[in-house]
Order: C-alpha cells, then sequence, then structure tokens
C-alpha cells in the first residue's frame, strides 16, 4: 500500500503545470494541431499557474530576486515556444 502523503498547495501548483505542458503536448502529438502550438497553448495555460504561485500565493512574503528570474525564465521559455511558430 502507498504511503498517504498530503500534497500541499506547492504540490498541486507543479502537477498543473505539468498536466498542462504534457496535454498541450499530447494534443499536438494525437490531433491536427502543430506540436509547437499544442506545446504553446499547453504553456499559455501553465502560465496561469505559475504567475498564481509566484504572485498571488508566493511561498514568501514579498517578491524575493528568485521570484523575479523564475518568471523572466518562465517568459523566456514561453518566447521561445511563439518564436519557433513563427519560423
Amino acid at each position: 500500500m502507498a504511503p498517504n502523503l498530503p500534497l500541499t498547495y506547492y504540490d498541486r501548483i507543479l502537477v498543473a503545470i505539468g498536466v498542462s505542458l504534457g496535454g498541450g503536448v499530447l494534443g499536438g502529438v494525437l490531433t491536427d494541431l502543430d506540436l509547437r502550438v499544442g506545446a504553446l497553448a499547453g504553456a499559455l495555460v501553465a502560465t496561469v499557474f505559475v504567475y498564481d504561485a509566484l504572485f498571488r500565493n508566493p511561498p514568501q512574503a514579498g517578491h524575493a530576486p528568485r521570484t523575479k528570474v523564475a518568471a523572466v525564465t518562465w517568459h523566456v521559455f514561453v518566447l521561445v515556444l511563439l518564436a519557433a511558430m513563427v519560423r
């Protein structure tokens, strides 16, 4: 029997981000959508969860420099996906 480990709020956010990205990629693979379009759609959905975890309900009060770095990194990822779609 598996141990009963309760998921914290941030565990659920990480799962939601993974499911969003995976769902987008899966949608790109299983449907007529281009894979890049599916990945971008998943990333845009995951962005909602990233914002919620970083800015609406941050683990620490205030915005630490690491929070800003994480937000910039995420936006670079989404912009790379957008740039890949344009080509």
